[in-house]
């Protein structure tokens, strides 16, 4: 297997990713948050508890930026710190029930229009998608 061609592929592929991320993501953020606020509430409503680090590396963002959107979140009820039993010098944040509720509208959003996008696929190639993705995210992408 040609390895540069893979990886064409690959930069291809990612370029995809973030032009349909765009579009199925389009017009879900309430208006009362920034595009940046939104990106924090949507990797926390996957990836939560997270440390402002974490959030941090991710998006990426300044650790000074990351907790100035984070303390505007709670400003805004949407997340929460919490202190680790084990180490008090350690903050997890995590969505508030508010937050949590706006992000599972979202996704319900997002959701219709990935099964709009993928209406009329057959059962066959469903299953092959899910393998792809489920191979994409332990081999490539390491999800958790």
């Amino acid at each position: 297997m040609d390895k540069q061609v893979l990886f064409q592929k690959f930069v291809a592929f990612t370029t995809s990713v973030h032009e349909v991320t765009d579009e199925l993501t389009k017009d879900v953020k309430s208006d009362t948050i920034t595009p940046v606020q939104y990106s924090i509430l949507e990797y926390l409503a996957v990836s939560q508890p997270a440390t402002l680090s974490q959030i941090s590396d991710c998006l990426p963002m300044s650790m000074p930026n990351t907790s100035r959107e984070l303390r505007k979140l709670g400003e805004k009820n949407l997340c929460e710190k919490f202190d680790v039993a084990e180490d008090r010098r350690k903050q997890y944040i995590r969505l508030s029930k508010e937050g949590q509720a706006m992000m599972n509208e979202a996704f319900q959003r997002i959701e219709k229009r990935f099964l709009q996008r993928i209406q009329g696929t057959s059962e066959e190639d469903l299953e092959q998608i899910e393998l792809a993705l489920d191979v994409l995210s332990s081999r490539v992408f390491h999800s958790r």
